[in-house]
């Protein structure tokens, strides 16, 4: 299996569709030509691929000076546990090494334990530990 990654922006519908809803992400699939004009939108999408095939996506806002917020990191179920994410997340970080603050949100609760973890082995750190607190509205 080779696995090319590209910083490329424009996706088909089915391509966005397979990967997120492979992960269950129904709430991005609701509404698929938002999702897509999201994808379009991002400062730095990159994203991984097995032939014709989306198998992961980071994508990310910033303003290329002070912050940047990670908004998704995803790699299909069959894919996952093979390195994708991990190179994905390097290539961001990479990207990004410049600025000072890089965030993201994830859910929280036991089942999601395994994903906290990997976040911290990325350096990522609980809002706790670095002494702020976080803040968000969800309409939807």
């Amino acid at each position: 299996m080779t696995i090319t990654y590209s910083t490329q922006k424009e996706f088909s519908s089915q391509q966005v569709y397979d990967l997120y809803a492979s992960v269950e992400w129904s709430a991005y699939t609701k509404d698929l030509p938002k999702l897509l004009q999201a994808i379009s939108n991002s400062s730095l999408v990159i994203s991984a691929w097995n032939g014709g095939e989306l198998v992961g996506l980071i994508r990310a806002l910033s303003d290329d000076e002070t912050v940047a917020y990670i908004q998704d990191i995803l790699v299909k179920p069959a894919y996952q546990r093979s390195g994708i994410g991990n190179r994905l997340m390097s290539q961001m970080l990479s990207n990004f090494s410049g600025i000072r603050q890089i965030v993201l949100m994830t859910d929280a609760g036991v089942e999601n334990a395994h994903l906290h973890a990997w976040y911290q082995s990325h350096n990522f750190k609980p809002y706790d530990d670095l002494g702020v607190a976080g803040f968000a509205i969800f309409y939807h």
